[in-house]
């Protein structure tokens, strides 16, 4: 199994859930986070003044999916997020070693 994160730009995250819903991949978790990368935020006004975000409104979506069906899962989210500016996001993917349902307490596969 694989865990992927990846985070993205507000606006994409139903873009995102319904390209992996096309791939029959329906769980996934969804956080408003925050954060920069290379854009480093922006300049904005705010009553008449002017001062730095740094610090960007993002989405981050995190799905555990078989091993065999990763590599389609992000190419789906990098398909559907991607607006070619920069701060689309990023997408990581990471091994599972275990993973276990609380209600019942067995190992899920």
């Amino acid at each position: 199994m694989q865990l992927i994160k990846a985070i993205v730009r507000p606006n994409k995250v139903d873009e995102v859930r319904e390209a992996l819903e096309k791939l029959n991949i329906s769980g996934m978790t969804v956080s408003e986070v925050r954060g920069h990368g290379k854009q480093k935020g922006h300049t904005a006004i705010y009553r008449g003044k002017e001062y730095n975000v740094s610090l960007l409104p993002k989405m981050e979506i995190e799905l555990v999916v078989d091993d065999a069906a990763a590599d389609e899962a992000v190419k789906a989210i990098i398909q559907a997020a991607r607006t070619g500016e920069i701060g689309d996001g990023r997408v990581f993917v990471m091994p599972v070693a275990r993973s276990y349902r609380i209600r019942t307490g067995e190992q899920a596969i």
